[in-house]
């Protein structure tokens, strides 16, 4: 991974996961909602804060940090992507409305194999941006609540309920300074 991405203790990072292939695989409530559990696990027993968040269908973004810093950022989010890649992979294979099943269980088995895993989710890396700034922060975060209303998926950010600027997003958020 690229020195500039890398987690360090004791720092708030601008965090984008992405889907292997950029595959659109958030296209359904419940997919998304496996990510948010884990994602309130994370907070509950893992440190994590979240600061704003907004699950898009192939990628999300995340402004984080942890309570602990005796942990790095990229541990937790290893973790977190690890644990959802298997329910993730589990759901695809048994959601009774999955029409596109057979094609995306052969490309998440296709970018596994180079791994030497039977399936693979998740690209490498977090790509992690460390912010030093509030400006930087607020920025970010509006980036984050714009994304899906600049891919047309609402059209006001509140209306998106896979997003930290949904009203009742669930996901028990820290605030800015």
């Amino acid at each position: 991974m690229s020195e500039p991405y890398k987690t360090h203790k004791e720092g708030l990072f601008f965090v984008t996961l992405t889907v292997v292939g950029w595959v659109d695989l958030f296209t359904r409530a419940e997919y998304a909602e496996v990510f948010l559990e884990n994602l309130r696990y994370c907070i509950r027993h893992k440190g994590l804060r979240v600061y704003a968040f907004c699950i898009m269908p192939s990628h999300l973004h995340l402004i984080a940090d942890l309570v602990d810093d005796d942990r790095l950022l990229a541990d937790v989010l290893r973790d977190l992507k690890s644990y959802t890649a298997k329910l993730l992979y589990a759901l695809v294979e048994t959601h009774p409305q999955e029409s596109r099943r057979d094609w995306l269980l052969r490309l998440l088995q296709f970018y596994g194999r180079p791994h030497g895993q039977a399936f693979k989710i998740w690209q490498e890396g977090n790509h992690a941006l460390s912010l030093s700034s509030e400006a930087w922060m607020r920025q970010k975060r509006d980036y984050i609540h714009q994304n899906p209303v600049v891919a047309r998926l609402v059209d006001e950010a509140h209306h998106y309920p896979f997003s930290s600027a949904f009203p009742d997003c669930g996901v028990p958020l820290t605030d800015f300074l």
